[in-house]
């Protein structure tokens, strides 16, 4: 049998296997270990697998994983999110969709308080989504303000999608979440714009709070100030050390662990429910990654044993043809397609032993790649028919807001990270800019 049919084998059963509903990491790593027996034997493929565990285990980067995933679920446990949206509820509310455009504020800060899209999908459905729906907001609109402001968790750091790509990549960490601030940024300014010029069109769409719900001292509302700017102090002490060189990556993300931490006791709200919550937790999603990685490696290390990375370069630039752009774009084209019936791990693990060292043949930066990688995800998680958050905001919305409604909120915010991948394409110096900058000093 030869090894571009064994490749192909391997790749088939895989999805056979994730389309039955059996765990990823399982999935991965079954079909890894079984074709590594089978080229190699015993020894050879008993021996990969273990290699793989201790690369991973020897990645000192990964410390950053269960310190960030920590940091994040405190600040929610400890309703520190639920004090910020209280203050976009009243410095904000005298604006035409001024909760819309906070709840996008509210994702941004989620997302450099987590790093997972999930997170955010849950504190804005039940935080923000009752309160928009009950001031009077659009149902259409507020839906897609939610899953289009969730997406941002796997795009602004701290990323956990992003540690799992630069496992996989082996790229930087750091320099992957310093090249998504700005395309980050950009993407939640370009939806605040949108919402902005929509309710100022058709003002019914994001009504203006009444002045009873804005009248309280200005006194309480610098308190709501300070209170819902915690995080944001939160994230600068943790970044800021960081961007100036002054901690490594691990360091910065045990002072952020620490300070939300801190900042829940001085608070008050550091309960024993609470710590044990968040312990739970960040076991529990830390465990989930860390088998992710390793059936990933384990994966990866076979296809590179059978060359079937040089035999698709080989298909796409000498038998089809095609200019290196236009490969690029088939491979978005496969996330979007693939983004129907997988998240975003899926899909990294399932291609990324062929795309990665693809896409460094063909000269692409591995570091911009990432951040394309990011963004087409976001748009395949909204992409209907079978998009993984059109789903996930089924699950958590009220009764009155049909899958219909679900289908119809996201296409305009679609279109809008479409427009953004497209300038990050064209531009990649929107990625490659900051990390270029801060590691250059």
């Amino acid at each position: 049998m030869s090894y571009e049919v064994i490749a192909t084998l391997m790749f088939s059963t895989m999805m056979l296997m994730l389309l039955t509903g059996q765990r990823v990491f399982g999935a991965i790593g079954f079909i890894a270990v079984v074709a590594a027996l089978f080229l190699w034997g015993d020894k050879g493929g008993f021996d990969l697998g273990f290699a793989a565990a201790m690369k991973l285990m020897k990645w000192f980067p990964l410390l950053t994983l269960p310190m960030f995933i920590f940091m994040g679920y405190v600040l929610s446990e400890s309703k520190i999110a639920d004090d910020l949206y209280r203050m976009f509820h009243v410095w904000m509310g005298g604006l035409r969709g001024g909760l819309a455009i906070g709840t996008i504020g509210l994702m941004v800060l989620i997302s450099a308080m987590n790093g997972l899209s999930v997170a955010g999908m849950a504190i804005g459905a039940t935080i923000a989504l009752p309160e928009l729906l009950k001031r009077g907001y659009d149902k259409r609109m507020v839906t897609g303000v939610i899953q289009a402001g969730s997406s941002l968790g796997i795009l602004v750091p701290p990323s956990v999608v992003l540690v799992l790509y630069a496992m996989i990549a082996r790229q930087p960490v750091g320099q992957l979440w310093l090249a998504g601030i700005v395309p980050g940024l950009m993407m939640a300014t370009m939806f605040i714009v949108y919402i902005a010029v929509r309710c100022r069109l058709n003002p019914a769409l994001g009504p203006v709070l009444d002045d009873a719900d804005r009248d309280m001292p200005r006194a309480e509302k610098l308190r709501l100030l300070r209170a819902g700017l915690l995080p944001l102090v939160i994230f600068a002490t943790m970044m800021v050390p960081f961007v100036n060189g002054w901690t490594s990556l691990v360091e910065s993300s045990a002072i952020g662990a620490i300070t939300a931490f801190l900042a829940a006791v001085v608070k008050g709200r550091m309960t024993r429910e609470v710590f044990e919550n968040s312990v739970r937790n960040t076991l529990g999603i830390t465990c989930m990654f860390m088998w992710i990685i390793l059936a990933a490696l384990a994966f990866g290390a076979v296809f590179d044993g059978l060359g079937a990375v040089k035999a698709i370069e080989g298909l796409f630039t000498e038998k089809l043809n095609l200019s290196p752009w236009m490969i690029l774009i088939l491979m978005q084209l496969s996330f979007i397609l693939m983004g129907t019936f997988l998240d975003d791990t899926a899909m990294l693990v399932i291609v990324a032993p062929l795309y990665v060292p693809l896409v460094g043949a063909l000269g692409f930066d591995l570091i911009w790649y990432g951040i394309l990688y990011t963004i087409t995800t976001q748009i395949a998680y909204m992409t209907p028919p079978f998009g993984y958050n059109l789903f996930l905001m089924r699950a958590m919305a009220p009764p009155e807001i049909s899958l219909r409604d679900i289908y119809s909120s996201i296409t305009p915010f679609v279109l809008v990270m479409v427009f953004a991948l497209t300038l990050v394409m064209v531009f990649p110096g929107l990625a490659t800019w900051l990390p270029d900058y801060v590691y250059g000093k």
